[in-house]
C-alpha cells in the first residue's frame, strides 16, 4: 500500500469500516481516560478525599463532591415489616364502614391482590379514630401515645409501591428496586455522609425475632464498597455478643492480635481488595467497640422515668422498647442510620394481617405504640429530633376487602407512611387515598419520593448521589424521585 508523501508512517483508509478499525485502540484509550478521571473523582472508590481511611469521623466520603446544609443529621427507620394497613392506622374511611359486607362499587376501578378472590366482600374497619393534638388529625385507637406526639408528625396517607410480594416489596422500600443485589438507602446515605464515629458502626439494623421475607439483602450495601453494609445487631437485652474482652485478655493483648491478622493479611502482597479491606476495617471497628462502646450498649444507667417512657421492664413493650432507646442511643453517639424493625418470622408474626386484622394490629401495635412514642419524645427533650430524621412504615398497606372474612390483603395502590424530625413540618396530613381506601388520588407518592426527601434532609441530591457500576450511574431512586415539598416547605 502506497503511504502518503508527508506523513509516511500512516496508511490511508479505504473504507469506514478500515478507519473504524483502526481507530478502536484509540476509542479504547480515550474511554479508559474517562474511567480513570472517574475513579479519580471518587466514581469507584472508597478512598475519601484527603483521608487514608474511609468512613473516618467527619470525613467526606466519594459520593457528592460536596453535601448542601442539611437539617438531618442521622435517620431513625422504624419499619413495620408485613404491611400495616392503613385503614386500621392513620387513614379513616367512613364510607368502608358503611359498605361493610359489600361487593366494590364498580366506579372505584379494579385492583390487582395475591389472595384476595373476584367478588370478595368490602371490610369496614372496627377502629375508632379521634383526633389529637392541636392539629387535629385523625388517628386510631391503636396508637394512643403516638397520637400525643401528632403534632411533631406528617402523615402521608397517599403513598404508593410496585408490588405486593413481600420481598420484591421490601426490596423496592428499601433499595428503589424490586429485586436483591441494590444498596440500601442505610449504605446509600452512609456512603454520601461518612461516618461521625470511629467506635461504632455507620449504619446498624436492629432486627425483631425471626426472619423476614426480604431477608439480609433487602438491608445489604449491594454492589457499594463493603465498608457500606450493615451492622447486624441482636434482638433481646444483649444486642451485641462478646462486647466484652475474654477473661484475662486485656487491651494491649487484643490489640496485638489484630496488628498481627493484619500483617498476615498484608504478606500476600499487592494492593488488599475491597472484601479483605472491609474486614480488616471491621476488625478495628470491632476492637473500638469492645474499649470505647460498651456504654452506649447499656441502658443499666437510664433514669427509670427514660425507661417507663419506652416501656422497658413490661411486656409487650420491652423488647421494641429496649432497641428504639438503643436507637435513640446511637444516633446521640454519631451512627448515621438505623432501622428499627417491628415484626420477624412467618405471617402472623409481623404486621401480615391475613387471617384476623384486629387480633393482628392489636397486638403489634401493643408492642410498638409506646416505645414510638417515646422514642419522639425523648429526641426531642434532648434536642435531637431536629437533627434526626424518624420514618414509620411498612412495604404497603392492607386491602379494604376481606380476605377469608375478617383478614386483609397485601396493597400497594395506595397506603400510609409518616416522618417526624430533621427538618419535616408536624401537624399536618399530605395526600389521600380514595373513599374506601383503594388508591391515592391525591398528590400520590412512590417511595422514590420518599427516598429523594430523605437524601434532601440529609443534604445529599438524588442526581450526585450515584456510582458507576457495570458502565451505568446507578443511584437510590433508579429514574427519578421528587422531593415531597409539603413536608419539608
Amino acid at each position: 500500500m502506497k503511504r502518503l508523501p508527508r506523513f509516511p508512517h500512516v496508511f490511508p483508509t479505504r473504507t469506514r469500516r478500515e478507519f473504524i478499525e483502526r481507530s478502536f485502540c484509540g476509542f479504547g484509550k480515550l474511554a479508559l481516560a474517562s474511567i480513570l478521571l472517574d475513579e479519580a473523582r471518587g466514581g469507584e472508590s472508597i478512598r475519601p478525599a484527603g483521608t487514608g481511611a474511609p468512613l473516618s469521623p467527619g470525613s467526606t466520603p466519594p459520593g457528592p463532591s460536596a453535601r448542601r446544609s442539611a437539617p438531618a443529621q442521622s435517620v431513625i427507620f422504624l419499619f413495620m415489616a408485613g404491611g400495616p394497613s392503613h385503614l386500621e392506622t392513620f387513614d379513616p374511611k367512613p364510607l368502608l364502614q358503611r359498605l361493610d359486607g359489600q361487593e366494590r362499587p364498580k366506579e372505584f376501578g379494579e385492583a390487582r391482590y395475591q389472595f384476595v378472590k373476584k367478588g370478595a366482600r368490602l371490610l369496614g374497619s372496627r377502629r375508632e379514630f379521634h383526633r389529637r393534638g392541636k392539629c387535629g388529625i385523625e388517628v386510631s385507637d391503636l396508637f394512643p401515645n403516638v397520637g400525643r406526639m401528632i403534632d411533631d408528625i406528617a402523615v402521608i396517607r397517599s403513598c404508593q409501591g410496585d408490588m405486593v410480594v413481600h420481598s420484591a416489596a421490601q426490596y423496592e422500600l428499601f433499595t428503589g428496586r424490586i429485586i436483591p443485589g441494590f444498596p440500601s438507602m442505610g449504605s446509600w446515605v452512609v456512603y454520601g455522609l461518612g461516618s461521625e464515629t470511629s467506635s461504632l458502626p455507620s449504619y446498624v439494623v436492629l432486627p425483631d425475632r425471626g426472619a423476614l421475607e426480604g431477608g439480609q439483602p433487602m438491608y445489604a450495601n449491594g454492589f457499594l464498597p463493603a465498608t457500606f453494609q450493615p451492622t447486624m445487631l441482636r434482638s433481646g437485652p444483649k444486642p451485641v455478643l462478646n462486647l466484652d474482652l475474654p477473661a484475662g485478655v486485656n487491651l494491649r493483648e487484643r490489640r496485638r492480635t489484630l496488628d498481627l491478622i493484619r500483617d498476615l493479611d498484608r504478606a500476600t502482597g499487592g494492593e488488599l481488595d475491597d472484601e479483605l479491606s472491609a474486614r480488616l476495617r471491621t476488625y478495628d471497628l470491632a476492637f473500638k467497640m469492645q474499649t470505647e462502646a460498651p456504654a452506649v450498649f447499656d441502658i443499666s444507667g437510664e433514669r427509670r422515668e427514660t425507661l417507663e417512657l419506652y416501656g422497658v421492664g413490661k411486656e409487650p413493650t420491652d423488647d421494641y422498647g429496649r432497641r428504639c432507646l438503643l436507637a435513640r442511643r446511637l444516633v446521640e453517639n454519631g451512627v448515621r442510620f438505623v432501622c428499627v424493625v417491628s415484626g420477624g418470622g412467618p405471617g402472623n408474626l409481623q404486621w401480615d394481617a391475613h387471617s384476623d386484622i384486629e387480633e393482628n394490629h392489636r397486638r403489634m401495635a401493643a408492642h410498638t405504640d409506646l416505645p414510638v412514642a417515646g422514642l419522639l419524645e425523648d429526641l426531642k427533650r434532648r434536642g435531637l429530633l431536629a437533627s434526626t430524621l424518624v420514618l414509620w412504615g411498612g412495604e404497603f398497606g392492607r386491602s379494604p376487602e376481606a380476605e377469608g372474612g375478617k383478614g386483609r390483603d397485601h396493597h400497594n395502590l395506595g397506603f400510609s407512611m409518616w416522618m417526624a424530625g430533621g427538618g419535616v413540618r408536624g401537624g399536618q396530613v399530605i395526600g389521600a387515598t380514595d373513599a374506601i381506601g383503594l388508591r391515592a388520588i391525591e398528590e400520590p407518592h412512590h417511595f422514590r419520593d420518599i427516598h429523594t426527601t430523605i437524601l434532601r434532609q440529609l443534604g445529599l441530591d438524588q442526581d450526585e448521589l450515584s456510582f458507576l457500576h457495570q458502565g451505568r450511574r446507578e443511584r437510590l431512586t433508579l429514574i427519578q424521585g421528587n422531593v415531597i415539598e409539603k413536608l419539608v416547605s
